[in-house]
């Protein structure tokens, strides 16, 4: 999984040299400590390639920005580690030589207050201020610490080392990001409606493929093929299939392949498919299974052929390292205005349900007949917390905006079909009054984590506009 992949930092520790110089060298230690410990890799320079393996000079930032060269492809982030006041030219000079576009983290380890004397203080304080206004000058992106100061083995930056890795795996999985479309919006959805154009200009492209392809390639594959088997045993492994005919299971199974195939031939990675409900009159069964695998397996899948949900659905994704589902903003729940009904018909990742069973879907059923509907997964949603995303292209503006935010699924008890659950968001209804004031969709991305703020901030990092439900501070 996502969160489980080991991290790569660049790390720039700064120097100044009329500050005590071994503050330089026992924080190069300390950073590529607290690194390892959390399972992170460094890449930094070393004793022999600058004083103390920190960055002054500009031949010191041209050093670093060659070793950060070398290594561009495994560098998810960069940290900035100020254990005295460093000195900000040879900072920005570094990271611009580098030629990276990734994230940047600006730490200051905090002075005693019994440690004061010109020996022994940092300056860290000020300093950051000078490296923070060096990177604005320079054009430099960077996120800071929850505290100004933050000792390097402290709690705080232990858990900013978390939040800003899940920015860095964001940032990094969305470039140059392929995105399948699998058939044709359908006509009653105008809201899933998107800019290809606006994407592009953030290094998302969007692969499409017609319904009509994808079913000849069906027709022309035999019950017998080793894919279509494959995905047939898979598919009985995932899911409580009793009462569901063969012939359906066969077809999903075939559809699942088929997918398959054409994802990895057009090196797509995430994507979004056409149902309601073309899919039920001329193939006979919901894609729902065969999306909530793919989306279990953090390759997310949404309906309606909503490619902006399905981008939301993988940042989320990305920085949790589990599954994301696409959801209706669908009801209210009583009187309780910071309660909702969060609803799809089905094709939820396993990973959302307390527990779940293949069956047909009820609203399709009553156009096309049951018998075409099969493959929907039903089940309540379990209890957890709860994060929530939704960017989408402003076509009028020429931009990619979105909101995000957290709250949790509860226990709170709920019949009804498909898969669904209770929501509990505070301040729920000025949340609402944002999505319709502002024209947002009534898909919402959601995962169970804490992973909002990361994705708020990475949002700033691909330059979309991003509001945080209810607010941040910055």
């Amino acid at each position: 999984m996502a969160s489980e992949r080991k991290m790569t930092f660049g790390v720039i520790v700064g120097n100044r040299g009329f500050f005590p110089d071994h503050l330089a060298k026992t924080g190069r230690e300390e950073v590529i400590s607290v690194l390892e410990a959390a399972g992170a890799r460094s890449i930094v320079l070393g004793p022999e390639q600058s004083k103390y393996g920190a960055v002054e000079t500009y031949t010191e930032a041209q050093h670093c920005a060659e070793l950060f060269k070398k290594h561009a492809e495994e560098i998810d982030g960069i940290i900035l580690t100020l254990p005295n006041f460093g000195e900000e030219r040879g900072i920005v000079d570094a990271i611009r030589l580098s030629g990276l576009k990734v994230p940047v983290l600006v730490q200051a380890t905090p002075d005693r207050s019994e440690a004061m004397t010109i020996a022994t203080r940092r300056d860290s304080f000020c300093g950051k201020m000078s490296a923070c206004n060096n990177m604005m000058q320079y054009g430099i992106n960077y996120s800071l610490t929850t505290l100004h100061t933050e000792a390097l083995a402290s709690a705080e930056f232990k858990a900013d080392l978390e939040w800003f890795s899940a920015v860095c795996r964001i940032v990094k999985g969305l470039k140059n990001l392929r995105i399948g479309a699998i058939g044709a919006r359908p006509t009653a959805f105008n809201t899933v409606r998107y800019s290809e154009r606006i994407f592009e200009t953030s290094g998302i492209s969007i692969e499409t493929i017609d319904l009509s392809e994808i079913f000849g390639r069906i027709n022309r594959m035999k019950d017998n093929d080793d894919a279509a088997q494959g995905k047939l045993s898979a598919i009985k492994k995932y899911v409580k299939t009793s009462g569901i005919p063969d012939e359906a299971l066969m077809k999903m199974a075939k559809l699942g392949a088929v997918i398959d195939g054409w994802m990895k031939q057009t090196h797509v990675t995430i994507s979004a498919v056409q149902c309601w409900t073309s899919m039920e009159e001329f193939f006979g069964v919901v894609p729902c299974t065969i999306m909530s695998m793919m989306s279990n397996d953090l390759i997310p899948s949404a309906c309606e052929v909503d490619v902006p949900g399905t981008l939301s659905m993988y940042m989320m994704a990305l920085a949790s390292g589990t599954p994301s589902a696409l959801l209706d903003w669908n009801n209210n729940y009583g009187s309780h205005p910071d309660k909702c009904v969060c609803f799809h018909c089905s094709n939820l990742p396993k990973h959302f349900f307390k527990d779940v069973k293949m069956d047909y879907q009820e609203i399709i059923a009553g156009t096309v007949g049951k018998l075409n509907t099969f493959g929907t997964c039903v089940g309540r949603v379990k209890a957890g917390a709860m994060s929530f995303a939704r960017y989408s292209t402003d076509d009028r503006r020429g931009i990619v905006r979105g909101y995000t935010g957290a709250g949790r699924f509860t226990d709170d008890p709920l019949e009804t079909f498909g898969g669904a659950g209770v929501a509990e968001i505070p301040q729920l209804q000025k949340l609402l009054k944002y999505i319709c004031r502002e024209g947002f969709e009534h898909h919402v991305a959601a995962n169970f984590s804490d992973v909002s703020k990361s994705v708020h901030e990475a949002a700033r990092y691909l330059g979309w506009e991003s509001h945080y439900h209810p607010s941040l501070e910055d």
